[in-house]
């Protein structure tokens, strides 16, 4: 049974999904995949370890960029590259690399080429 507390799917907002998909490829060193989905047009992050969880830049007209509201963590090696990459690809430093108390990793969080807060967090 899964645990219903863990996300299976989260979406970023965008504007211009071209723009967006670049920016978070540039970033991550990943490819993104597009897929239509409905009304809206989806760039997915590849699967990580867990089955089944993912997520994806979206481009709605009911879904906003934002910099309020929930903040979707992306778990990464190493935050410090891949926040330098953000700053170089138009996106902005909103916390710096942070550590977390009891040896629980280290956070950060910028503003994408969208407008949205994402966070970064990596174990070392």
């Amino acid at each position: 049974m899964l645990n219903p507390t863990v996300p299976a799917w989260f979406e970023i907002p965008t504007v211009d999904l071209d723009r967006a998909q670049v920016f978070y490829e540039r970033i991550l060193g990943v490819a993104l995949k597009r897929e239509p989905m409905g009304e809206s047009e989806l760039a997915v992050f590849p699967y990580g370890g867990r089955p089944h969880v993912s997520g994806a830049l979206i481009r709605h007209a009911e879904c906003s960029p934002a910099v309020q509201g929930s903040v979707v963590y992306l778990s990464v090696e190493d935050l410090r590259p891949v926040l330098q990459r953000a700053q170089e690809h138009g996106g902005d430093t909103l916390v710096p690399c942070t550590a977390l108390p009891g040896d629980m990793g280290y956070f950060a969080q910028f503003r994408d080429t969208e407008g949205n807060r994402v966070g970064l967090w990596s174990a070392v």
